[in-house]
């Protein structure tokens, strides 16, 4: 697994958090997609979504991002993506 290590995207060095929880799909695959494709080197973004999500993790594997995904206790998904300062990912 790839080490994902925030930079500082938010005050007090937390990375932006974006609730896809309650949109209807495929909304937050594509609203995933748009905050991850607008990542500079070395940023990081955490999106939470309302299940497990393979196109998501799939995309950002095709697009060369670092992502870890987690399982919630209230049933959603917890994904931090990283774009990686240099070249494509390994993830």
């Amino acid at each position: 697994m790839t080490r994902i290590v925030p930079d500082a995207t938010e005050p007090g060095g937390r990375p932006v958090e974006l609730d896809l929880r309650g949109l209807l799909t495929p909304e937050p695959l594509l609203r995933a997609l748009m905050a991850a494709d607008a990542l500079e080197a070395g940023e990081c973004l955490v999106v939470l979504t309302p299940l497990w999500p393979p196109p998501l993790l799939a995309a950002l594997t095709e697009r060369g991002l670092r992502h870890h995904a987690e399982r919630l206790p209230d049933g959603g998904v917890r994904v931090l993506i990283q774009r990686p300062r240099d070249g494509p990912a390994d993830a």
